[in-house]
């Protein structure tokens, strides 16, 4: 039977397999077989292990490839410098020193949300309860939810989002949220299923996540993105942290076209084990002119949001990816 959980969804492990995946008998079926039981069998033992070793073992592996180097570090840096200058007098410069310290306090920070998404599966609802706490804007939830429409989050790669989902999902609010695939099928249907015993919805970036999201808001729930960062590379340009670069704009599009409230969200790591959750009050998602030409001034509304909330906790932006033009041919592989 499926088991009950996070404001009464049946959840049940998913089955089936990728048709398109090599058979299980071919050298790419094997490496498919061997990455998804390494993953498996990683976040089961972190999630049973006691938290304090779980977490020691997490921060090893990330202080030794942040000692190590390379293009994620650098990478890093770069995003640093931008969040550190935009504090400094024009002309300043962040120490190259403290670049480096904070960077690498972005390892740690790393690894920590690594090993709570492991062992949040595994976490009691009495434990989300005592370890999540939402410091400000629950009356904007409330508000929402009463208009019935739902909510559109956007948020950062900051801290552990998904233990502010568990917990919504507690509080009756479950929210639908889009995510990018993992590889092998296997392992993503395992991601899936997982969360969706916590009470979250996980759809694949794609064509037809935003159809998932209506559903979600026409059913008075949450619609969840992560919006620091334009994966797919078709977003709309914004300044963040000083610089022209482009953000997605499916958080802005969706609230003009559903009329729900885009409340921007992010959630720390902290104090201590526990978790601080800000909802922000909505976006003023009027309409002035054109689509494209709102989509871009929420859009830009919503970067500015989340250059304060990175500002907050800049150790905790997981971002190691490029993500402003100028970022692509930066960092030279093997650094």
């Amino acid at each position: 039977m499926p088991e009950r959980r996070a404001g009464g969804r049946e959840t049940g492990a998913v089955t089936g397999s990728d048709p398109t995946s090599p058979p299980a008998g071919t050298a790419g079926g094997w490496r498919a077989a061997a990455h998804y039981w390494t993953y498996r069998g990683l976040g089961a033992a972190m999630g049973h292990i006691p938290e304090p070793l779980a977490e020691g073992v997490a921060r090893g592996v990330a202080r030794a490839m942040a000692w190590r180097g390379g293009p994620a570090l650098a990478m890093n840096e770069r995003h640093m410098r931008r969040v550190l200058a935009s504090e400094c007098p024009p002309g300043v410069e962040p120490d190259p020193a403290l670049l480096r310290r904070w960077s690498r306090r972005s390892f740690d920070a790393y690894a920590r949300y690594w090993c709570d998404g492991a062992r949040l599966p595994y976490e009691t609802e009495a434990g989300v309860y005592a370890r999540f706490h939402l410091e400000e804007g629950r009356q904007h939830l409330d508000t929402a939810m009463a208009a019935g429409r739902g909510i559109v989050m956007a948020l950062p790669h900051v801290g552990s989002w998904e233990w502010g989902g568990y917990w919504l999902a507690l509080e009756g609010m479950p929210m639908t949220a889009v995510v990018e695939r993992l590889e092998p099928e296997r392992l993503f249907e395992w991601f899936v299923a997982q969360r969706a015993a916590m009470g979250l919805t996980a759809v694949p970036l794609g064509d037809g996540s935003g159809v998932a999201l209506l559903h979600a808001l026409k059913a008075n729930e949450v619609a969840g993105l992560v919006s620091d960062r334009d994966m797919v590379g078709n977003g709309v340009e914004v300044e963040f942290f000083g610089e022209r670069t482009t953000l997605p704009a499916g958080a802005a599009t969706l609230a003009l076209r559903s009329g729900a409230p885009l409340m921007p969200v992010v959630v720390y790591s902290g104090p201590g084990n526990d978790h601080t959750g800000v909802v922000h009050a909505p976006l003023d998602t009027t309409r002035r002119g054109t689509l494209r030409q709102d989509v871009a001034r929420i859009t830009q509304e919503l970067a500015r949001t989340f250059e304060h909330d990175i500002r907050c906790r800049p150790e905790q932006w997981h971002l190691f990816q490029p993500n402003w033009p100028s970022d692509a041919p930066a960092v030279v592989p093997g650094r």
